[in-house]
């Protein structure tokens, strides 16, 4: 029994009229007949009473209810195939840098959940490196990082450069300035990132400084964002972030942008290369493009030429 011979016994069944019914299938009606025949051979029952009208025999009123719950379990289970391969249902679990968290990401997982909540969409914040090995592990299907991430056989995207800013305590005496120049800084402590725990950002931080003239004084050492923002807050020292930072808005914090030309950073996704990349993944992403397209379109006119 094949599933073309249920669709067929039910378009009859329903109609009951074979010439009705190899209408409605797009058939003529000697092959419908013929197919209706072998289906009854095959399970040895009369389907129907072929006399002046058509009519389902007790088998066939049973064999109805029967096919009709067939084909609507093999409609279901194709629509989620479907489903499945347009990245609209399953699991995904994403790990995202700390400093993506204040802004960006929450604006890419709401506009992904609204749209697409059968996807059990998870996050984990983790250092660049921790996602890349997490990746290579499959403890994550993408990952929201800062270069250098340590894994060049991972595919890698840019979506979105924004500008690096400086977080000073609140009331410091370099906040009145519109901006600043990064060498106004060279007497500052600084609050950074242990080099053994955070080598990207913390060479990234001290190239800057290099290149300004020079050698950053630790003040104070954090192994996380959120501790190094309290640590600002205090009074212990100043620090950079991507200027999405600025969207935690804590007190005792004031940003200042950097005198042109700003150095920028980059927010890039990562993932396996093909063909491992999940639907789902695929889906994301675009969502992700969507949603940052503005901040990419404002940051390309912001950019000096």
């Amino acid at each position: 029994m094949e599933l073309r011979h249920l669709r067929y016994f039910v378009a009859v069944a329903e109609e009951l009229h074979f010439g009705r019914a190899a209408a409605r299938l797009g058939i003529a009606q000697p092959p419908l007949s013929q197919q209706i025949r072998q289906l009854e051979r095959e399970i040895g029952v009369d389907l129907f009473v072929r006399a002046r009208r058509v009519a389902l025999t007790e088998p066939g009123r049973v064999l109805l209810m029967e096919a009709r719950a067939i084909l609507q379990r093999v409609a279901a289970a194709t629509l989620a195939v479907q489903r499945a391969q347009r990245g609209e249902t399953g699991a995904l679990a994403v790990g995202v840098v700390a400093s993506a968290t204040y802004g960006v990401v929450p604006r890419i997982f709401r506009t992904f959940r609204a749209r697409h909540p059968d996807v059990a969409l998870t996050l984990a914040v983790m250092r660049s490196a921790e996602q890349a090995a997490a990746l290579r592990a499959g403890q994550i299907q993408l990952g929201l990082a800062r270069p250098p991430f340590g894994d060049e056989t991972l595919r890698s995207e840019t979506l979105l450069e924004e500008p690096v800013v400086v977080a000073l305590p609140g009331g410091h005496r370099l906040a009145t300035r519109h901006a600043l120049r990064l060498r106004a800084l060279a007497d500052e402590p600084f609050v950074l990132f242990p080099r053994d725990r955070r080598p990207g950002w913390s060479d990234f931080v001290r190239g800057l400084c290099r290149a300004a003239g020079f050698e950053p004084r630790i003040g104070e050492e954090a192994t996380e964002l959120a501790t190094a923002m309290t640590l600002v807050a205090a009074g212990v020292g100043v620090t950079l972030v991507p200027a999405s930072v600025r969207e935690l808005r804590r007190t005792g914090i004031d940003y200042r942008p950097i005198a042109a030309p700003a150095p920028r950073t980059k927010l890039v996704a990562l993932h396996r290369p093909e063909p491992d990349v999940l639907p789902v993944v695929e889906r994301f992403l675009s969502v992700t493009r969507e949603v940052l397209a503005p901040a990419r379109s404002a940051a390309g006119a912001a950019r000096p030429c």
